[in-house]
């Protein structure tokens, strides 16, 4: 299954690529999709290299061919939807939903709900969520919580949290945070003057305070799921 993005970015890489002979920049790319950064692409290609719609050549400018394309995409008139393509199966606990609601999203890894991990910047695999659960034409992706920190906000170890990225937050807000560009954490966020407080949700943890410029927010939750 391919998510509407990824039918998007393919549609202009092909496109493109019939007119020009050549596939277009990832500023392009970027631009054409209304993303804000280009890590947002590179998750988008990534993905559809991983289903064998694109390959990735190597020593060459602008190295991206086009291997296949969905069936929906050689008719005439297409207009993005979510379609079944190379379908990875979710991993269990994904919520059972009807193919046409459903969307993918990147498994980025593991999150810290306790003490701050390693900052996260793979994709493991691809989950299957209901489509009401993202939000807007922003980018998500998720992510494996560990830790028992947030567990007075419904949040458990082992669950998986879906992440709608973003780099701003409203005080309350539950943020993946980077602290000092090296560890990430799911913690609530609050803003105090030139500070940041990141709040566990245990009393056991206590409030990180730390000046704005050491913390950079990554997404705000917007989805979670439990395995039982």
């Amino acid at each position: 299954m391919l998510t509407r993005k990824q039918l998007e970015l393919l549609d202009f890489i092909n496109t493109r690529v019939q007119r020009d002979g050549v596939p277009p920049s990832f500023d392009e790319m970027k631009d054409a999709l209304d993303l804000k950064s280009k890590s947002g692409i590179h998750r988008l290609i990534t993905a559809l290299e991983e289903r064998g719609f694109i390959r990735r050549l190597a020593h060459r400018a602008r190295a991206l061919e086009i291997v296949k394309l969905p069936e929906a995409m050689e008719r005439a008139g297409f207009t993005p939807k979510v379609i079944a393509g190379d379908r990875v199966d979710p991993p269990r606990g994904a919520m059972p939903v009807e193919a046409m609601n459903a969307m993918e999203v990147p498994v980025m890894g593991r999150i810290a709900a306790g003490t701050p991990i390693e900052a996260i910047e793979h994709i493991s695999h691809h989950i299957t969520v209901p489509g009401s659960m993202l939000s807007g034409r922003a980018q998500h992706y998720a992510l494996e919580v560990r830790g028992d920190s947030m567990i007075e906000a419904g949040i458990n170890d082992g669950d998986i949290v879906v992440i709608r990225e973003q780099t701003t937050a409203d005080n309350g807000d539950i943020v993946v945070a980077l602290v000092d560009d090296a560890e990430a954490t799911l913690k609530r966020f609050r803003r105090k003057g030139n500070m940041i407080a990141l709040e566990a949700a245990n009393p056991a943890y206590e409030t990180r305070i730390l000046p704005d410029n050491q913390v950079k927010v990554q997404g705000r939750l917007v989805g979670l799921i439990r395995s039982y």
